[in-house]
């Protein structure tokens, strides 16, 4: 499976809820980088993903965007290819 890579912070409800449909389609690890823990990083999600809102999503190196972003890959039947391609 794919590497699932999540810009996130502490309290951010739609990140909590992107987390949750990622593990119901078999996601076993999301890896978080708290950008409200580290500024440096918020910099970094900004240049890699042009937004400055949580959650921006990666999977693999494809950057699907934010949970409403990620909703509606999943609606589509795209995310469960893009999380089973080879990493």
């Amino acid at each position: 499976m794919n590497k699932v890579i999540m810009y996130s912070t502490q309290v951010c409800p739609y990140c909590q809820m992107a987390e949750r449909l990622l593990k119901s389609r078999g996601v076993e690890q999301v890896e978080k980088v708290l950008i409200d823990k580290d500024p440096t990083r918020r910099s970094e999600m900004m240049t890699r993903t042009g937004r400055r809102t949580v959650p921006q999503v990666f999977i693999g190196e494809t950057h699907v965007g934010g949970y409403d972003d990620l909703s509606a890959l999943d609606r589509a039947g795209g995310l469960m290819p893009l999380l089973e391609a080879a990493a």
